[in-house]
């Protein structure tokens, strides 16, 4: 596949744009690994790149990145604040050195262990210092996005859910849209379980298309950005390849029916919570 980097964004609140699909890195081992399922995204075309300091593997991530040869101000890097943490602005600082840049362009905090508001102080003290040009939120519900936003001086940028026809959380992407936030999917193939749903390969063998690129290509017509990964080529590739067709009604409707969360505004169900 030729590398093209050309696809669709969404903007920030922040004034930035975030390209709508990317890759993940979540258990992604450290080292070689990482750094191949990166360079492969980067050379496929991809310009968004997601980890966390809980993934543990931000520096093969900075390397990968640095040894590509692209620009670093064409990338669009992401890294969240592991809320086990003290202070996120100084972990941005020990994050910005394992990545080996100077600067992220979202930082998230990963998931609201401790509330929904403690830790925003010192992300917003990042994006002060420069360490980061916007800031956000990830596994943030509806009520918890609305008690920060009464307690913030900067608005989330971005909040990262579990999303797929199977978790169609339309209450939580509707109201942060309400408030400006632009929901960005994780597991948007619910870690592979969701390739072999029967409905999925029949809309897949009907576009011409695989299943995966049908999940992600229905994530992206909801307005979401889309984090897919995969650490094979091969598939980096195939989730990348979904800008030349579109779903038709039809196909939406018949997805949008495979939800088990009744449309929630919650980004996980009290029995995924596992910093409860």
């Amino acid at each position: 596949m030729t590398a093209n980097s050309s696809q669709p964004t969404r903007s920030l609140s922040n004034g930035t744009k975030i390209p709508v699909l990317g890759l993940g890195v979540w258990q992604v081992h450290d080292g070689r690994e990482c750094e191949r399922a990166v360079t492969a995204a980067l050379e496929t075309g991809y310009r968004l790149i997601d980890t966390a300091q809980a993934y543990r593997n931000e520096s093969s991530v900075g390397r990968a990145i640095r040894n590509s040869g692209i620009p670093r101000e064409e990338i669009f890097l992401t890294t969240k604040f592991y809320p086990g943490g003290r202070d996120a602005r100084v972990e941005a600082e020990k994050s910005l050195e394992r990545l080996g840049t100077d600067y992220l362009d979202l930082y998230l905090i990963h998931w609201p262990q401790g509330g929904p508001t403690w830790a925003w102080p010192g992300m917003e003290a990042a994006v002060e210092a420069g360490l980061t040009k916007g800031i956000g939120i990830s596994n943030f519900s509806s009520a918890e996005l609305q008690e920060l936003s009464k307690a913030s001086q900067l608005q989330p940028a971005v909040n990262q859910i579990q999303f797929s026809p199977f978790e169609y959380r339309r209450s939580l992407v509707e109201a942060g849209e309400d408030a400006g936030v632009v929901a960005q999917a994780y597991s948007p193939l619910g870690t592979g379980r969701h390739l072999g749903n029967p409905v999925v390969g029949r809309i897949a063998s009907a576009t011409g298309h695989t299943p995966a690129q049908v999940l992600i290509r229905w994530a992206i017509q909801k307005g979401l950005s889309v984090i897919p990964k995969s650490t094979h080529r091969e598939r980096i590739e195939e989730n990348f390849d979904v800008f030349d067709f579109e779903l038709d009604d039809d196909s939406v409707a018949a997805l949008d029916a495979l939800d088990t969360t009744n449309q929630t505004p919650d980004a996980l169900s009290q029995r995924q919570k596992w910093w409860s």
